[in-house]
């Protein structure tokens, strides 16, 4: 059943930094090739990090020079909130990105698995967590459940900078149904940082992505295996490019939508996609 289209292709090479649109790309075992292929340590909490604990971040972007494959993550040019830039090999990228930042971090392109002490997360106190995920007082937590087990001892799967999983999907049905809800609120992809945007057009529910789990989603040559939904956090809610800062995006999310926008994937069989192919849904 054909359930839509693909709107826009999204891909970020430095986690939490801004990213960049493509028309065409390949999809691996790990997602879009160079997608989070480099991060920030802050030396000073000696962890790895994103925008949750460093929200300037958002005022950072990155683009490839030279398209990366799933074997080879290539030196990206990193666009300073001056406007100056940086490349990932540079050998002052690090003096440069901790005075812009006001901290002292180090970039790290993606380490082999078997690195676990770079991944290793900091244990987290509950009221820490509440803070990340935007919760005020008497909001329940969101169930962790589905998500790999291994996220709670470190900071990612090991291999990858992702959240989670490799693919991040998310509706424009989605998007419009949260406008409704706030209508001053500006709902776009870069709030919620998808790989890909489905068009799904007027006849699609609410919250569809959330019915689509444990299905699949075949998109030109690639096959999708559409995993839990994605729990959102305070970064949907920090200002970046032109949007400004709104707690009411979280809170809308929270209120509307269980604290879930979009969906995880996995990739069950790789191959190539590209902006207008069509999106079908085998049950």
């Amino acid at each position: 059943m054909q359930v839509g289209t693909i709107q826009s292709l999204w891909r970020y090479p430095v986690k939490s930094m801004l990213g960049e649109q493509l028309n065409t790309t390949s999809i691996g075992p790990l997602g879009l090739p160079g997608d989070r292929g480099y991060a920030i340590r802050d030396e000073r909490a000696g962890e790895i990090r994103g925008a949750k604990k460093i929200p300037a971040l958002l005022r950072f972007s990155a683009r490839y020079l030279e398209a990366p494959t799933d074997a080879y993550i290539p030196p990206a040019e990193v666009t300073l909130p001056d406007h100056t830039t940086v490349s990932t090999d540079d050998p002052s990228v690090n003096t440069r990105l901790s005075q812009a930042l006001g901290q002292e971090v180090t970039l790290w392109p993606r380490q082999p698995a078997e690195n676990t002490d770079h991944y290793l997360r900091h244990p987290r106190a509950m009221e820490e967590v509440r803070l990340i995920l935007g919760l005020e007082e008497g909001d329940p937590f969101p169930s962790f459940e589905g998500l790999p087990p291994d996220l709670f001892q470190y900071v990612s799967p090991l291999g990858t900078y992702f959240d989670a999983y490799p693919i991040h999907l998310l509706t424009t049905t989605t998007l419009r149904f949260l406008t409704a809800y706030h209508s001053e609120g500006k709902f776009v992809p870069e709030r919620f940082r998808p790989n890909l945007v489905i068009e799904t057009g007027e006849r699609a529910v609410e919250d569809e992505e959330a019915s689509w789990e444990g299905k699949r989603l075949c998109i030109g040559e690639v096959e999708l295996l559409v995993g839990v939904p994605t729990i959102r956090c305070v970064m949907t809610t920090l200002p970046q490019g032109n949007l400004p800062k709104d707690p009411h995006i979280l809170r809308t999310v929270v209120q509307y939508y269980g604290h879930h926008v979009g969906a995880y994937a996995t990739v069950k069989k790789p191959g190539k996609v590209r902006v207008g192919d069509q999106v079908e849904l085998v049950f």
